[in-house]
Order: structure tokens, then sequence, then C-alpha cells
């Protein structure tokens, strides 16, 4: 447990910077939609952008994302299916989100660095493409409960970024290029920029502390898809491929898993926001998630990661 204890001493300045965020919105009267673009149209493609150009790419790699994706959507529609039958508000809509993606960015990306170093992060970011494009697509269709179309959220999707960023990243990494090292400090600044930022957002998202688990069959649901669910079916996709297929090494395992364990996404207060979803329900669930990780992920990274 000794090394879960230090993880634990590492994280502590992101749960500093979510309660900075919450100063800047409730005393400042900062706004996370303004932060919200920035992040969508030029971190988040920076950030993805170098991850992948720094990751060893081969097809089984490009195909991460397409498998991130995939078990995202299994897992979202199987929640919402529970959420229709046990939960009566429009709150029910939210609990893809909640459960399919986490907050693999902003939470994810420094723990990754912390555990996996610059090579392990790379890979980390290219798994992590798929948990986006679920979040801006599938992810987005269904909160919104028939709000929009199919084709407004394929249009939503063609408009994403990160899309653009990591199909260049890739094509030019295969070509054998490679970021000139001039650029190298802007794109370290921009990540940690991306850290700081999204970890503010979900600060901002809570005006009170009180009354945070709102709906508690909401906060239930979203707490067992994310911290049980999830899990499972990282450590069953770890097990069948390693005893099975072999197509994955220890390094994709281990990032896998920890996109798995990461806390409901901030983005998913964004979205709850925009589409006047219950906000303040998302909120308060995405920051007791994002609490409960701070000793959960510790404690799981050493139960299950050398």
């Amino acid at each position: 447990m000794a090394a879960a204890f230090a993880l634990f001493l590492k994280l502590i300045p992101l749960y500093v910077t979510v309660t900075l965020g919450w100063i800047a919105g409730r005393y400042l009267e900062a706004s996370g939609k303004h932060i919200a673009g920035i992040m969508l149209y030029i971190m988040t493609p920076s950030v993805v952008f170098a991850g992948v150009m720094a990751a060893p790419l081969s097809a089984e790699v490009i195909l991460l994302p397409f498998l991130t994706f995939t078990m995202c959507c299994v897992i979202g529609f199987v929640h919402l299916v529970i959420a229709k039958r046990i939960i009566t508000d429009d709150s029910a809509s939210l609990i893809p989100l909640s459960v399919g993606t986490g907050n693999t960015g902003y939470f994810g990306i420094p723990v990754a660095l912390l555990l996996f170093g610059q090579e392990g992060l790379a890979l980390y970011i290219v798994c992590m493409l798929g948990t986006t494009l679920f979040e801006n697509s599938v992810g987005f269709y269904l909160a919104a409960r028939g709000r929009y179309s199919l084709k407004d959220a394929l249009v939503r999707v063609a408009r994403l970024p990160s899309v653009y960023a990591f199909v260049l990243a890739v094509m030019l990494n295969l070509s054998g290029f490679s970021i000139p090292d001039v650029f190298t400090p802007l794109f370290d600044n921009l990540r940690g920029a991306y850290s700081i930022l999204g970890m503010m957002i979900i600060g901002m998202g809570i005006l009170s502390f009180r009354g945070l688990a709102g709906n508690l069959r909401f906060t239930g649901l979203a707490f067992f898809g994310k911290f049980v669910s999830w899990p499972i079916a990282a450590m069953a996709f770890w097990w069948l491929d390693a005893s099975f297929f072999g197509i994955y090494n220890l390094a994709v395992y281990q990032a896998f898993f920890l996109i798995s364990i990461t806390p409901i996404a901030a983005n998913t207060v964004v979205i709850a926001t925009l589409l006047d979803t219950a906000p303040k329900q998302a909120a308060g669930t995405a920051l007791l998630s994002t609490l409960f990780a701070l000793a959960f992920i510790p404690v799981m990274v050493a139960l299950v990661i050398p």
C-alpha cells in the first residue's frame, strides 16, 4: 500500500485545482463554457497530435481508439437500458455519458505520465481518443434525447478537431516525421494547461457543495457503471487478449485499464449544461466521482498495475 499512498499524495494537486475552479466560479463568476471552447478546439487537438506523434504506431495501435469507442458504446447502452427502468427524470439520458466515457484527458493524462512515462503516455492518448469520439457523437446524441437528429450528431463529429489532429499525426508519424525540437516546449505547456483548466471546469460547475449526490439512483448507477462495470470490462479485455490472442502488450493493457478507472468526465457537465439536462446533477456526481477517485485510483493501480 506504500505505492498507493505515494500516488495518492501526487494526485492531491489535481484536487487543489478543482477547488481553485470552484473559487473562480463562485466568487469570480468564471464560466466553464468559455474554457470548454478553448479546450475543445485548441488544447485537446494539440495534446492528441503530440501524443500520437510520439507513439510507436502499428495497425494494432491505430485500431485502439476504435476498440475504446466500441467499449464505451456497449457500456453506455447497457446502462441506459437500466437507467430508463429506475430513473424517472430526464437525467437518465446522461447515464451513457457518465459511465461510458471518463475524465481520461484532464485527469488521466497527468496520471498516465506519472505512471507510464512519455512512451506509455503516447499509447494512453491513442486509446483516449476513443472516449473523446464517443463523448462527442453517441454520448452527445443519447444525452440530447431526440433534441438533435442523428445527422446533427454526425456533423458534430465531423467538426471535432481532435479527429483531424489524430489523422494528421498518424500520417506524419508513419511518414517518418517528428515534431521539431523548437516546438516541444509549446506542446509540453499545452498539455499542462489542458490538465489544469480541465480540472478547474469541474469546480466551476459546482455552485454549492450541499446536495452533491442529488438523485441517489442516478449517482449510484453512475458510480456502478464507472467504477465497477468499466474496470471489469477492461480486465476482461486484458485477460482475453493476453491468454488467447496476444495482439497487444502490457503497456496497452495498462493504458486501457487506467482509462477504465478515471472518474466521470468533466465534459459530461459541459454537455449537460449546453443541453440544459440536469446540469447540477451532472456536476455534483462528477465532483463526487473525482473525490472518490482520489482513493480509488491509487488502490486499483497498486493492486493491478505492476
